[in-house]
């Protein structure tokens, strides 16, 4: 069984275009922020705190896919389930399903990597392998599901 943790959105005015529905971009940013609050909740730290022991400066999103089912709106509470699907060598593929209640709105599956610096240039990044000790708090079977946000 794979660790599936539940991220709340709350969608706001400002989220919604002109229809009054939340606009795509925005589906995209609650996806980034499940993502990194996933591994925060496997007790996975920040970032910036990593980079010094293990070089890791994040997991940037290297392909994405996601199908849109059904619209949400202002006012709607959402949920966001995330999880690892796959741990490869140097990458993973996370899937979120965005939810509002038991109605599926959005599917995505991200294929991301672990990335450091490739050198002086901050801009410049490669792939590294990814942490033994993250894939261990994170991997199949590392806690049951979680719904807290």
């Amino acid at each position: 069984m794979h660790y599936v943790h539940t991220y709340a959105v709350s969608v706001e005015f400002g989220d919604c275009d002109p229809a009054q529905i939340v606009h795509f971009p925005n589906y995209y940013r609650w996806i980034d922020a499940a993502s990194r609050n996933f591994f925060a909740r496997c007790g996975v730290p920040p970032w910036r705190e990593l980079e010094p022991a293990t070089g890791v400066i994040g997991t940037p999103l290297v392909d994405t896919h996601a199908r849109f089912l059904r619209t949400a709106s202002y006012g709607d509470r959402l949920e966001v389930d995330t999880e690892v699907l796959e741990w490869r060598r140097k990458s993973f593929v996370m899937r979120h399903r965005i939810r509002r209640g038991d109605v599926l709105l959005v599917e995505c599956e991200e294929v991301r990597i672990f990335a450091a610096r490739a050198g002086a240039d901050p801009h410049v990044i490669r792939a590294v392998p990814v942490p033994a000790d993250i894939r261990a708090r994170c991997g199949e079977g590392a806690v049951e599901q979680d719904a807290a946000s």
